[in-house]
C-alpha cells in the first residue's frame, strides 16, 4: 500500500467521481506518482509506501472530468498541498467537488 491515497466524491451528483487524473508531488515540484480514480472514486496507490516528512502536493485533473459530464468548471485543477509526518503512517485525502467550489479533509 501506498503512504497517500485519495477519494473524490462529485457532490453535485452524489456519486464517486470515476476517471479523474490524480498526481503526486513533492513540495519541489518532483512528481511521485500518478493514478486515476476508479469506479469508487478512489486512488488506493499513490507513490510510494513510504515518505520523508515534508511539504507534498496533490493535483485532481477535474476539468476533464466535468467536461465529460457536459458542464463547465470554475477549477480546472484542484491542488492540495499538505505536510506528512512520516510516524504518523497512512494519509489518506478526500475530495469533495462541485463546478464552482470543492473542500478536502485529512481523511484516515
Amino acid at each position: 500500500m501506498s503512504f497517500i491515497s485519495a477519494h473524490v466524491l462529485d457532490s453535485v451528483h452524489g456519486c464517486p467521481a470515476q476517471g479523474i487524473d490524480v498526481t503526486l508531488l513533492t513540495g519541489e515540484g518532483q512528481e511521485l506518482g500518478t493514478a486515476t480514480t476508479n469506479e469508487d472514486g478512489r486512488v488506493t496507490e499513490l507513490g510510494p509506501e513510504t515518505l520523508e516528512s515534508g511539504h507534498y502536493r496533490i493535483i485532481f485533473a477535474t476539468e476533464q472530468y466535468f467536461a465529460g459530464r457536459e458542464l463547465e468548471t470554475f477549477y480546472p485543477f484542484v491542488s492540495v498541498d499538505f505536510s506528512v509526518q512520516q510516524e504518523q503512517g497512512h494519509y489518506h485525502v478526500p475530495l469533495l467537488l462541485s463546478p464552482f467550489a470543492y473542500s478536502t479533509y485529512r481523511g484516515s
